[in-house]
């Protein structure tokens, strides 16, 4: 006759905990890699978009024959530093406070840009020889004066920049530019400060290496 004890129904094994998913919260390595993966594909969407309109300017230079104004060349100098401060910031990929010193350089170039495009559209919307134009273009400028004279005559002056040559969907390039330079500051400074943690691979030498510890103070 058996007993009553062995008919009872065996309870199953309590679940061990599962070592190899640590939490995801602030403060670990996975949220940390997370971030981090987040902001460097951030970053790398900038300088790619960056990099591309820069592309897309020497096509219609020498593919289209349309010559760049004084105006236009100093727009290309300020999406050049927005694309190398969006490449750099995806390469160091920087912890902590290092996102900082990269939202305000994302900032400050974005907001160079809109200015020099804002200065084209003004001198666009004027009167055909309202604006003294620079005198000489801008390879010679440079040759003559100063850096921070050259940048004086072309944003006091400009009114070679006058010309429209170029539309799309009824906006002039400069306008395009200001949209784009605009969004991109956007995309920086909110993608580098607001980003949101992605799953992170696990390296499994680090969780070998935590399950392997905690068996060990188990056994002591």
């Amino acid at each position: 006759m058996t007993s009553s004890a062995s008919c009872a129904p065996a309870t199953p094994p309590a679940a061990a905990p599962d070592l190899a998913r640590p939490p995801v919260s602030p403060g670990n390595g996975v949220y940390d890699a997370a971030m981090l993966q987040n902001r460097r594909v951030v970053n790398s969407v900038g300088a790619v978009a960056c990099f591309a309109m820069l592309g897309y300017a020497y096509f219609e230079q020498y593919v289209e024959h349309l010559e760049p104004c004084p105006l236009c060349m100093f727009q290309r100098i300020t999406i050049f530093a927005l694309g190398v401060v969006f490449l750099i910031a995806a390469l160091h990929n920087p912890r902590s406070w290092g996102k900082y010193v990269y939202v305000i350089l994302i900032a400050v170039a974005a907001l160079a840009t809109i200015g020099v495009s804002g200065r084209h559209l003004y001198v666009q919307s004027q009167p055909p020889g309202s604006i003294p134009a620079c005198g000489a273009p801008l390879e010679a400028l440079i040759r003559m004066f100063p850096l921070t004279q050259v940048i004086r005559k072309v944003l006091r002056a400009g009114g070679e920049c006058a010309v429209v040559n170029w539309r799309f969907l009824g906006l002039a390039m400069p306008a395009w530019v200001l949209i784009c330079a605009a969004a991109l500051g956007i995309w920086g400074v909110i993608g580098n400060l607001l980003a949101r943690a992605a799953p992170a691979k696990r390296n499994p030498w680090v969780v070998r290496s935590r399950t392997l510890g905690k068996q060990l103070d188990q056994r002591r």
